[in-house]
């Protein structure tokens, strides 16, 4: 698989971060109370939404980097509040007066001319994406802010949480390629120039996600995982655990290409000598697993929360006599990124504050789930989009076992 060159790269990069500022941030800014938003990174220890709103040649912090967005009227300012970088003056207004003022003597500069009501800082009891203002910085603000701006702070978790969730034009064009690259590791992993039964052990194909990955200049955002079950009942998930013929195979896997990631689960069915096909009762219960992943995307609409999408899933694969497991996530910059929670794998009930944000169009989920059939477990994951036309996959093959011969 062909992997862009690193020009190339940043080039499509900065598109998404001028797409998220223009289009994305307004958007949520106008949706929130706050005046102002404040964000603020010290170097080596940055918020999670600096990723989100910075350019790709600007990988850190410089000492601390502070942005002020400004509602005035039906526009939002955009401010640097930062040492001198060319990079960030694509797409900030210096308003820090460097080596004449203070960084907080420029805050409230900024305060002072445009007055805001409320001012949004990111901190959270619920959500880490936006909890990213260190005590520190925080403890910079009660020492040289005037209480009369202390007191109009507050917090708003959506402004963070959906301004990364919401993917720009740019972005939902290449989540497909991205995904494709991802895919193509596992079809090339699922082969028998790589697993040979009988030697091949679960974690050499770990460590095969791995090196790949490398090789490509890529990175993976969890370490990739693979286990199997077998006809006897039994499901290994020992790393050394050797692969026979008859295994089920199952791996879990993620990339992050282009400051995007990917969320896969597929399935391998290891062939006996005298087969050349995937045993029916396998591809039978793959149907149930599909089935479920159409029940689960036909209720993924916007409006809807995180809870009533798990409700409605759950129980619709009840009548259907299907048994379930739903634990679905976001997937977008972040691998288990930023907006609605849709079940987890170990708690299956509507799950509080997290499962009551709402699904937005123009988003990414890594589509995570599971079926029981005559006690074997078919582990499924996809990484799709929602918009307005629906949910759909962002490549193929979401319905086959590998067949390995």
């Amino acid at each position: 698989m062909k992997i862009r060159s690193l020009k190339e790269q940043y080039t499509l990069q900065e598109k998404c971060l001028k797409e998220r500022l223009d289009l994305i941030l307004p958007e949520v800014m106008f949706d929130s109370e706050a005046d102002m938003w404040i964000v603020a990174s010290k170097e080596y220890n940055e918020d999670p939404l600096f990723r989100a709103i910075t350019p790709p040649d600007y990988p850190t912090a410089r000492r601390i980097t502070m942005f002020a967005f400004v509602k005035e009227d039906d526009y939002i300012h955009r401010f640097s509040l930062s040492m001198p970088d060319e990079s960030l003056e694509k797409y900030y207004e210096p308003f820090y007066k460097f080596g004449k003022e203070t960084q907080m003597e420029a805050l409230v500069r900024l305060f002072k001319k445009y007055d805001p009501k409320k001012i949004a800082i990111n901190s959270s009891l619920n959500f880490s994406f936006s909890d990213g203002l260190s005590m520190g910085i925080y403890t910079l603000f009660l020492e040289n802010l005037p209480d009369k701006w202390l007191d109009r702070m507050i917090c708003d978790d959506m402004l963070a949480v959906k301004l990364m969730e919401i993917r720009t034009p740019t972005e939902l064009a290449l989540m497909p390629e991205v995904m494709s690259v991802a895919d193509s590791i596992m079809e090339e992993m699922y082969s028998s120039k790589i697993i040979e039964p009988g030697i091949t052990t679960c974690d050499d194909l770990v460590w095969f996600m791995k090196e790949k990955t490398h090789e490509l200049g890529l990175e993976y955002w969890f370490e990739p995982t693979m286990d199997l079950q077998r006809e006897n009942g039994t499901s290994p998930r020992m790393d050394h655990c050797v692969i026979e013929k008859g295994d089920l195979i199952h791996c879990d896997f993620g990339i992050r290409y282009m400051n995007m990631c990917t969320d896969t689960q597929r399935l391998a069915y290891i062939c006996k000598d005298y087969e050349d096909s995937v045993p029916q009762k396998y591809l039978e219960g793959m149907k149930i697993g599909n089935r479920f992943q159409d029940i689960v995307m036909n209720n993924m609409v916007e409006g809807q929360t995180g809870n009533q999408v798990f409700t409605k899933s759950i129980s619709q694969a009840k009548e259907e006599g299907i048994q379930a497991t739903l634990y679905s996530h976001p997937c977008n910059m972040y691998g288990h990124g930023p907006g609605p929670t849709i079940g987890l794998y170990s708690q299956q009930e509507e799950i509080p504050v997290k499962g009551d944000v709402e699904v937005s169009n123009n988003t990414c989920y890594a589509l995570e789930l599971n079926v029981k059939v005559e006690d074997i477990y078919y582990y499924l994951e996809e990484t799709i989009v929602v918009d307005k036309n629906g949910a759909r996959f962002l490549y193929a093959n979401r319905d086959q076992i590998t067949l390995v011969k």
